[in-house]
């Protein structure tokens, strides 16, 4: 039997793979069908909850200062 994984995703969370798939279905719908270029994307997760809680899909060339305060306003909701 294998394990069931089960997450939650935060609505920002949810909001940032839309804004991801708009992104590139404006240049390239096709592309965006496709995308699966996950090595470019930082998908943030609160591991302590149950189920996990997935608080952000960020793209890694974002600035640090602006991922880090994504970060901070998706953990106090």
């Amino acid at each position: 039997m294998s394990p069931e994984f089960v997450f939650l995703l935060h609505p920002g969370a949810a909001q940032d793979i839309t804004d991801i798939w708009e992104f590139i279905a404006d240049d390239n719908p096709l592309a965006a069908r496709r995308v699966q270029r996950v090595r470019d994307y930082l998908i943030a997760y609160a591991p302590d909850e149950k189920p996990i809680v997935v608080l952000a899909v960020l793209h890694g060339r974002r600035s640090p200062r602006v991922m880090a305060a994504i970060l901070r306003e998706r953990q106090g909701v």
